[in-house]
């Protein structure tokens, strides 16, 4: 694994003071405790929805420089901003979709979104702020309307017939995958007998990832954006690359992970590989840093399982051991992605009913903000937002204010009215039990101790129970360890430390949340934590 400076005990130390301490006692500034390296805190973006700077209700991106500070200001001081150092943002390539997922041209702006000077300065004024950019990379296909496809084509319309194509004449003929036979996935084309694989949708045909030359049209792509300041890529749909082959795909993301790192040794990349951890722990072996952890996401993950007491703390740590072993067998210096939600689930606030549904919403974004990795986060969430069914909820206007308040988009077409139980930035900021501060607390504990990012786990098994978990988290090769404990169920529970040799010297008190606003109590040997709650413990 990794290995990391004594730095770190001096960072853990500065965040921990400042987290206790009132803004005021920290100074006007001090230096940064950001860790410049892959384990953070990543905030999704869909442009779109997100803010509009212009009034023609699309957000754009002059739209997210004017939120930045919402994101991280960059001064360690405030307690204002969310506390992310890093964005993913959702494509924001020209495509003639709201999504952008089907690309025209990969080296330029949407025009709704602005212009390449507009991305030049949201980079320029996130890293002002610590925080790094990471854009959307769609490898798998293009948009039907792109240059490449038209011109592939149109070839084969005009071929003579009985000709075979060659790629000498129409190079963009083997950029994707035609066949004069019908398939699941591919799409007639008309006015031929040529059929192509368009597996997500006839607008979106598949690229052929096994020609070089594509791979090396990437290459291109990439080194385009990196040049501009871009930090990193998302990989879209890896699993797809090639159709029912992970050691294909793999194969396929390994080429692309080459030439980004021989680009950028320190570009971060981080892909979607939507399956089960014994699948996309083999993309592990393509050299990419991160893969998203599915297996924790969504209704039915780990994260939302733990938050309703349906699955115990003590399988909620387990499960981040048995994947670190999974994971490590094929790349020692991977970092886990966790997340709770995305543009394609339902919004996590939803997944909840009863008088505990808060407790739950809440809980479950600290879950994922306390496993090791570089977390992310789906903007909104923090908000508790609601949105479920068709694509266009799950992408709904941030909800910065009321209806018609600044900066508020006008959201997808065809996107159902949605009811925000928990209300909008303006409803929560100044509240301090609402799901945003909550939020906001628990990225600064997360910030404040950086073994919660990069630790390994280990359980205190004499220590555990039904509704909670106790284990500390180490990063090799330093002194930095502390002890987590969790409570998810509706009462109290009391710890005794003195119970397991491996408590042994964690006695100071280092930070607590729970979703009622109660404070863990260390006295003694004694933990004592509130419902639904969580507490950091240092030596």
């Amino acid at each position: 694994m990794k290995k990391y400076s004594k730095r770190l005990k001096y960072i853990s130390l500065v965040s921990t003071l400042c987290l206790m301490a009132s803004t005021s006692a920290c100074g006007n500034k001090k230096e940064s405790t950001t860790i410049d390296d892959n384990y953070r805190t990543t905030y999704e973006i869909f442009v779109y929805s997100f803010c509009d700077s212009d009034g023609d209700g699309i957000g754009d991106l002059q739209g997210v420089i004017n939120k930045l500070d919402y994101i991280n200001d960059g001064d360690d001081s405030t307690a204002e901003d969310l506390g992310c150092n890093q964005i993913w943002l959702m494509p924001v390539c020209p495509s003639p979709t709201y999504h952008k997922y089907d690309v025209t041209d990969y080296c330029d702006i949407d025009p709704e979104y602005g212009t390449i000077d507009d991305y030049k300065q949201l980079i320029e004024e996130s890293h002002k702020r610590g925080i790094r950019v990471i854009n959307d990379m769609v490898m798998n296909h293009t948009s039907s309307q792109h240059p490449w496809f038209k011109e592939a084509c149109d070839y084969l319309k005009n071929l003579p017939e009985g000709a075979e194509p060659d790629s000498a004449e129409c190079p963009y003929f083997d950029y994707y995958n035609f066949s004069k036979e019908s398939a699941t996935g591919f799409e007639k084309l008309a006015g031929t007998d040529w059929y192509y694989e368009c597996r997500f949708w006839s607008e979106m045909p598949d690229l052929n990832l096994d020609n070089e030359k594509v791979i090396n049209e990437f290459s291109d792509i990439a080194k385009f954006w990196l040049d501009l300041g871009c930090d990193g890529f998302r990989m879209d749909a890896v699993t797809s690359f090639t159709t029912d082959d992970t050691d294909a795909s793999t194969a396929e993301l390994k080429k692309f992970v080459s030439a980004v790192k021989t680009l950028n040794p320190d570009a971060y990349i981080v892909g979607e590989a939507w399956t089960n951890s014994s699948t996309y722990s083999k993309y592990y072996a393509s050299g990419i840093d991160s893969l998203f952890d599915f297996d924790f996401s969504g209704s039915e993950g780990a994260i939302a399982k733990c938050a309703k007491s349906k699955l115990k703390p003590i399988k909620y740590v387990q499960q981040q051991i048995d994947e670190d072993k999974l994971f490590s067998s094929f790349s020692e210096d991977y970092v886990n992605a966790p997340f709770y939600t995305n543009h394609d689930m339902a919004r996590s606030a939803g997944y909840y009913i009863g008088k505990n549904a808060t407790d739950s919403t809440k809980l479950a974004g600290a879950l994922n903000l306390l496993m090791s990795g570089n977390a992310f986060i789906y903007y909104g969430e923090e908000l508790g937002m609601k949105g479920s069914g068709k694509d266009e909820n799950k992408r709904a206007p941030m909800q910065w204010g009321e209806s018609g308040s600044e900066g508020i988009t006008k959201g997808p077409s065809g996107m159902d009215k949605i009811e925000m139980t928990y209300g909008t930035l303006e409803d929560q900021k100044n509240d301090e039990s609402s799901i945003y501060n909550y939020y906001k607390k628990a990225i600064r504990i997360r910030n404040a101790y950086p073994a919660i990012a990069r630790g390994k786990c280990a359980i205190l098994d004499q220590l555990c129970g039904d509704r909670c978990a106790v284990w500390t988290k180490e990063i090799s090769d330093t002194d930095s360890v502390i002890l987590i404990a969790l409570n998810n169920g509706k009462e109290p529970i009391q710890i005794d430390l003195a119970k397991s040799d491996d408590a042994d010297g964690f006695k100071t008190f280092g930070a607590s949340l729970s979703t009622g606003g109660e404070d863990a109590v260390l006295d003694g040997n004694t933990l004592t934590l509130p419902a639904f709650s969580f507490a950091v413990l240092t030596k």
